[in-house]
């Protein structure tokens, strides 16, 4: 086997079918390790190819191609799940095997796991408010759900107590990645369509999800009260898309709902429990070693990286050591959706989890490992793996010719953003919508980091050394932080409805950013303690640690750096038993923010206001 002539390098050649498989993200040692060549020989080869990577550069899958088809090798990316199987296979867990060896007797009946999908606005967190009694849609920005949650409910059925487990996924259509993923976990898909709507965009961009994983789907007709509601043009509409109802001699349930007025709840959830009885053999084996799917998961004050997880078979038990994606960690405590402690989730629960290590991401699967050291390896060459995959997906593909003309032109003008967010979902969905936002080769997106919590020092050091842009969904920088970023000019901007910082994105990107208002920071104020009061509620003692704390201005709370609510007002103002107009710097006060009450100690008080801001 000679060397190529290329640059009169010597490097090994290949037939043309030798088959050579290296892990997403490797680097040309790893591959040149595997066809025993020197690294800096396959740099040589691969300049003269048109592009240009160091020896422990990862690259992605194209350059790879290309490579290989100069050398005559067949290289295979491997793919996340036969990577995940290697993984388990290097610690003797192989859970094919597991899976094959269940006998009949081994497996109970278990819920049926139930994705709630449709267009923005249809009416699907109304719709699961009235399923569980709960109000959701009050803390959701804009109205629009966007994170997801998982909840069990019981059901009368037959005459028998049957659960059912709901995953709400976000309507909006930044949220497809995560609608992706509710389909793959879900057993049936309730498809929610608003009668005085119709058919929209997202309603069939989720029953293509949904059908693409093979679910079954029930359709709930919702806003059948409201005028202009035409269900039977819903059922014609969905007709086009393989969806026929059992009255026009199809076998869908579609029912008629209202969410608002709770009409006909108890017939869809029936219609659920038919559905899959009829078309699902829904049985699990819970002697075993849990496994399961990470739904959510968040930085919580006082308790640490916490995760939704759903157990998919097993029994998940307080003690557990488990391993999610990247973060591993003993069970310290189960939550259900009520806040009241759990021993044991059997399959189809979704508990909440204390105790990992860090925050996983959402869609991650999760294993019980045998002891607390295999969970910690398990984790950490996950972790190396996906560090070197996140190197290729960055790494810009430039060729020769491309950087002499951008060269020429005078550079490549590329956005840099950090993101960071309240919960692992969000971010990896905006960083989904980010990423597509296509303006032509002109200028280049990289979101050079992510994560979970409020913005650190860390985050603003790494914007200051990458000339980048912080995204804030949900937290902020706060304190000394914010003070170091704006001293160093480290541009933060923050969002509470993700489509806003993709349309703010998308036109910076083009150019055209020009807002009219921006928010212009009045002061802060620190809570140190709650009073109580039967007139006014709760007032706030306070002590003012920037600006000016002003009566009638615009507040927002945050706690730890995660927004708690904004858009509030500055309702009452006192110093001692005075009522004044507003507070220096310094001093103390009491600051009430009229009917709002969900008040800690050590929570910051912000003021702001909107100036209007010159276009440039």
């Amino acid at each position: 086997m000679q060397a190529p002539s290329i640059g009169g390098v010597s490097v090994p050649r290949g037939d043309g079918r030798t088959v050579v498989r290296v892990r997403r993200g490797a680097s040309l040692t790893d591959f040149a390790d595997k066809i025993n060549a020197n690294p800096g020989s396959l740099v040589t080869v691969l300049f003269h190819l048109g592009e240009m990577a160091t020896a422990t550069q990862s690259l992605d899958e194209d350059t790879f191609k290309l490579l290989g088809a100069e050398l005559g090798y067949d290289i295979q990316v491997v793919s996340p799940e036969d990577e995940e199987r290697e993984l388990f296979g290097q610690f003797n867990i192989d859970l094919e095997a597991e899976a094959e060896a269940e006998s009949d007797e081994d497996l109970e009946p278990r819920p049926p796991v139930v994705t709630v999908m449709g267009h923005v606005d249809h009416g699907k967190t109304k719709l699961l408010d009235a399923i569980r009694h709960a109000n959701v849609i009050d803390t959701e920005a804009g109205g629009i759900t966007q994170h997801i949650g998982a909840y069990q409910i019981t059901a009368e059925h037959e005459g028998v107590d049957r659960q059912i487990t709901f995953i709400d996924t976000p309507g909006h259509e930044a949220f497809t990645a995560m609608r992706a993923r509710g389909a793959k976990v879900t057993d049936i898909a309730i498809l929610v369509v608003a009668a005085n709507d119709g058919v929209m965009p997202q309603t069939i961009e989720a029953l293509n999800h949904a059908q693409a994983a093979d679910v079954p789907i029930v359709v709930a007709v919702n806003k059948v009260d409201v005028e202009g509601a035409n269900p039977s043009k819903v059922r014609q509409q969905l007709t086009e898309y393989n969806l026929v109802a059992e009255e026009y001699g199809g076998d869908t349930m579609f029912v008629d709902v209202s969410a608002k007025q709770r009409v006909n709840i108890d017939a869809l959830l029936e219609a659920v429990l038919l559905t899959a009885d009829a078309a699902l053999d829904l049985r699990a084996n819970p002697d075993k070693d849990a496994r399961g799917v990470a739904i959510e998961a968040n930085l919580d004050r006082g308790r640490g990286a916490t995760a939704t997880v759903l157990v998919q078979s097993g029994t998940l038990a307080v003690g557990d050591s488990i391993v999610t994606g990247s973060a591993y960690g003993r069970v310290r405590a189960m939550l259900d959706e009520h806040g009241n402690q759990l021993d044991v989730a059997l399959p189809s629960r979704p508990v909440q989890v204390l105790g990992l290590s860090s925050v996983p991401r959402a869609g991650d699967t999760f294993i019980v490992a045998p002891d607390d050291r295999t969970a910690r390896q398990i984790a950490e060459k996950r972790e190396a793996a996906d560090r070197q995959a996140s190197l290729a997906k960055a790494r810009k593909r430039i060729s020769l010719e491309d950087l002499n003309e951008a060269l020429a032109a005078g550079k490549v003008d590329t956005l840099n953003l950090i993101l960071k967010g309240d919960v692992s979902g969000s971010v990896e969905a905006l960083e989904d919508a980010l990423l597509q936002i296509d303006v032509g080769d002109d200028v280049d997106l990289r979101i050079i980091d992510r994560g979970v919590g409020a913005i650190t020092m860390n985050n603003i050091n790494l914007a200051m050394a990458s000339n980048a842009v912080i995204i804030g969904f949900n937290v902020r920088a706060e304190g000394q932080n914010a003070d170091y970023a704006d001293r160093e000019g480290v541009e933060i901007r923050y969002y509470s409805v993700i489509y806003n910082a993709i349309e703010e994105i998308e036109a910076a990107l083009k150019g055209m950013l020009k807002p009219e208002f921006e928010e212009h920071e009045l002061g802060s104020a620190e809570i140190r303690e709650i009073f109580r009061s039967s007139k006014f509620g709760n007032i706030a003692g306070s002590i003012v640690r920037s600006g000016e704390i002003r009566r009638g201005a615009k507040a927002r709370i945050t706690r730890q750096g995660v927004v708690i609510t904004e858009n509030l007002e500055i309702a009452g103002l006192r110093r001692f038993k005075d009522d004044v107009t507003e507070v220096r710097d310094g001093y103390e006060c009491g600051i009430n923010l009229g009917s709002f009450n969900d008040l800690q100690i050590e929570d910051l008080i912000t003021t702001y206001e909107m100036r209007e801001k010159p276009r440039g």
